[in-house]
């Protein structure tokens, strides 16, 4: 018998992009979920994570896979931190999947999605099954054979999950074109 699976944590977004109304996971259920957490300026992000997510988003049905964007700053806040910006970014990438923007930190750490999903950085991968459960978190690129291949297993399933993906863990000390680590000290 498999261990339980834990539940998706919330979401914590202050504004919506590509949406007429907020989102929540709750009301996803019975759907499969993938979020892709970005940065505007994470070089990972804008050549791999993201386009990823619009391919994503364009073969799967919307009844069967919803794909969201997270939107979680935790450095260089006044380049992008408006959403002003962000929509800006949306707009020229063509990014038509709704985005949402993680809420900041009370005391300015990492943002509160971020935080509660344990993310190293960005770009974050997070694949959640129709029942809510929290199924794969991914810190930097994915291949599109496998991710297709996790996706449709999850498309494919009942009752029954699948042990969980663990999370794949990556440390480097800056920006890369893979992606853009949390520091240390976040």
């Amino acid at each position: 018998m498999s261990p339980e699976l834990p539940t998706a944590p919330d979401l914590h977004v202050i504004d919506w992009f590509n949406t007429p109304r907020p989102l929540s996971l709750q009301d996803l259920r019975g759907r499969v979920v993938m979020i892709e957490a970005f940065q505007m300026l994470c070089p990972g992000c804008v050549s791999h994570g993201l386009p990823q997510a619009q391919r994503v988003a364009e073969s799967f049905s919307r009844d069967d896979l919803v794909v969201l964007g997270l939107h979680s700053v935790f450095e260089h806040h006044a380049a992008q931190g408006t959403p002003a910006a962000l929509k800006a970014f949306l707009h020229e990438y063509r990014i038509a999947f709704p985005v949402g923007i993680d809420a900041p930190s009370r005391d300015g750490g990492l943002p509160k999605t971020m935080a509660a999903y344990r993310m190293q950085g960005t770009p974050n991968q997070i694949l959640i099954d129709r029942q809510g459960r929290l199924r794969k978190q991914k810190f930097g690129p994915e291949q599109d054979l496998l991710l297709g291949a996790e996706i449709m297993s999850l498309l494919r399933e009942e009752a029954s999950p699948f042990q969980p993906i663990e999370e794949e863990r990556r440390a480097a000390a800056a920006c890369d074109g893979d992606g853009c680590p949390v520091p240390a000290s976040s």
